[in-house]
């Protein structure tokens, strides 16, 4: 958005006022909240300015809404807390946001700095909770200086590697009115989106980082989350087809290229289709926004030292943390990845053998996984789940995962039709609860899209009033609730270690989700057959006037809930765990 003469806006505000105005010039989409004494002017200045904030029933869950808002449009989220429970209860999600690179600025509200430190209802010492939890906490201690430190929080969320910032609002700044100059109001355009600034690799490296991908026969790209932050896929996905280099993916990676195009390989480390088998053979590896963490890494066995890897990161602490790099790169992923296609010279490679073998492997993979794809099994595989999901969104649809179950499973099984961000999965922290409110913020930042969230039972109890906010808000996505009556990967972790029967603290009581649903006047179905599932699916994608929970009664057998393994023959080692 530009600023001028004519928008801005001046005179007599209070501080609330002037934070608001700023969150409007920064063109901010819905924000997610609940409302406290000291943000209040706020409140009343985002109601007379008509911008959108809702009401959430969790600040965890108005945190989450941001984080999923911003991976889809790759602008900041915004969400707020009120002082002390409200402010605490955003930890976990900033977290989130901080690990997995997510632009986000909370708000949150203070104590009156007259009366601080003398038992004020509520008070805690809240920045110091906060401060580990984001990139940098800004604390407003005079009212003339919301519009610049309002500034300068978008402009911390948006550089470098994105993450969350706190804004913090002290009751008697927000509530203060003094006289505001319409020059003080302005925005960075540069900052309405992350990333605010593109950093370019240095070009030697790049020629050393080229001349090892000309040289090799057997290149391979793993590519993570930092492809989607960077809105790098399409450049991606030129790049793999141009010289013929199979594409391998992080959970938070997925969408690096389409899963369903010929180079694409699945995801790699703890569950793999077959690109774990490529990476073993391949004699050049080229890491892109990716931290290569213990999931990727099959907890730091994976890949073989004596794999020539390139490293592209925007993060350059990252470089050799977990892995040797032959060459880091240091830079954005898009523009990275531009300056590989200079470095190689622009000529196509065709690697009609490679190629060639990368669809055999896939086809071997597919007739192996078609059992559990397509089974009939009652209660119902979860295989089967994921293989109804991939025939019923569409191009255009968005999946949202929750930590545990969902994400390995969607993580392992479902197919993205095209590049960018068709598959969102809270990574960063993998906790659980985030597919409700995740689902909340995705279909708020693509209206016109369908989407599904996927959570477990246990991830829905943690969040369940947010299908109240859901209808409220006009969020009609679907919700697809993974119902095995139990926390199932603790179960399954239990099964696979101290054996059939020794399981504590890992049951939960049989829930009629769909009834949940209706109860809250929302669409509720019901699946226990496998052959409904995908009339179900299409039911849901098709309403457009509610949420639709689909509760989906999925296996109660721990020895058959991990992905891609059947853990009754699973062997556990000392110091490790099986997912």
């Amino acid at each position: 958005m530009t600023t001028t003469a004519s928008n801005r806006p001046g005179g007599r505000m209070t501080g609330g006022r002037a934070l608001a105005e700023m969150l409007g010039l920064h063109g901010v989409g819905p924000m997610f909240g609940m409302g406290g004494f000291q943000l209040l002017p706020f409140y009343e200045a985002v109601r007379a300015l008509g911008l959108r904030h809702y009401l959430i029933n969790d600040e965890r869950c108005g945190a989450f809404a941001s984080d999923a808002y911003a991976r889809v449009t790759n602008r900041p989220g915004v969400c707020d807390g009120t002082l002390g429970p409200g402010a605490t209860n955003l930890v976990t999600p900033l977290v989130e946001s901080l690990n997995a690179g997510v632009a986000m600025v909370a708000i949150t509200g203070d104590s009156h700095r007259l009366h601080s430190w003398k038992n004020m209802t509520q008070e805690s010492r809240q920045l110091d909770i906060l401060r580990p939890a984001v990139k940098e906490v800004i604390r407003i201690e005079m009212a003339e200086r919301i519009p610049e430190l309002t500034r300068r929080a978008f402009a911390v969320a948006t550089s470098g590697r994105a993450g969350p910032v706190v804004l913090d609002v002290p009751e008697d700044v927000c509530h203060a009115q003094l006289d505001f100059a319409p020059d003080a109001f302005w925005v960075d355009p540069a900052t309405l989106q992350f990333p605010a600034r593109r950093t370019r690799p240095a070009a030697d490296d790049v020629a050393r980082a080229g001349a090892l991908l000309a040289r090799a026969k057997r290149p391979l790209i793993l590519a993570g989350g930092g492809v989607h932050l960077s809105a790098a896929a399409p450049a991606l996905a030129a790049f793999a087809e141009k010289f013929s280099i199979p594409v391998a993916h992080t959970l938070s990676g997925k969408g690096a290229i389409a899963c369903t195009h010929p180079l694409a390989v699945g995801l790699f480390g703890r569950y793999s289709r077959f690109a774990n088998d490529l990476m073993e053979r391949a004699d050049c590896l080229l890491v892109i926004g990716c931290k290569l963490g213990e999931i990727a890494t099959k907890r730091y066995t994976l890949p073989a030292g004596s794999v020539p890897l390139i490293h592209l990161d925007i993060f350059p602490e990252e470089f050799g943390r977990t892995t040797r790099a032959e060459v880091s790169l240091w830079g954005d992923a898009q523009a990275g990845i531009a300056d590989l296609d200079a470095a190689l010279g622009g000529k196509p490679i065709a690697r009609a053998d490679y190629r060639r073998e990368i669809d055999e492997r896939r086809q071997a993979w597919l007739a192996e996984a078609i059992k559990r794809l397509r089974s009939d099994e009652r209660p119902i595989d979860m295989a089967r789940m994921i293989d109804a999901l991939n025939r019923q969104l569409p191009a255009d649809g968005i999946l949202v995962a929750d930590g545990g179950f969902a994400a390995h499973w969607a993580g392992l099984f479902y197919d993205t039709k095209a590049p960018g961000r068709g598959f969102v999965a809270d990574r960063g922290l993998a906790s659980i609860g985030y597919g409700l409110p995740g689902a909340l913020g995705a279909q708020l930042a693509a209206p016109n899209s369908p989407v599904v969230g996927i959570t477990g039972d246990g991830g829905l109890n943690m969040v369940i009033g947010e299908i109240e906010t859901a209808r409220r808000v006009g969020a009609n996505f679907t919700l697809m609730v993974v119902n095995n009556a139990a926390s199932g990967y603790v179960k399954a972790l239990q099964h696979a270690m101290y054996g059939a029967g020794n399981y504590q603290s890992s049951d939960l009581v049989e829930t009629n989700y769909a009834d949940v649903a209706k109860a809250f006047g929302c669409r509720g179905i019901r699946v226990e057959d496998p052959a409904d599932l995908e009339g179900a699916i299409a039911t849901g994608i098709k309403e457009r006037d509610l949420p639709t929970i689909v509760d989906v009664v999925v296996t109660r057998d721990p020895a058959r809930m991990l992905p891609a393994a059947d853990n009754r023959a699973l062997q556990v080692k000392a110091g490790d765990r099986p997912v």
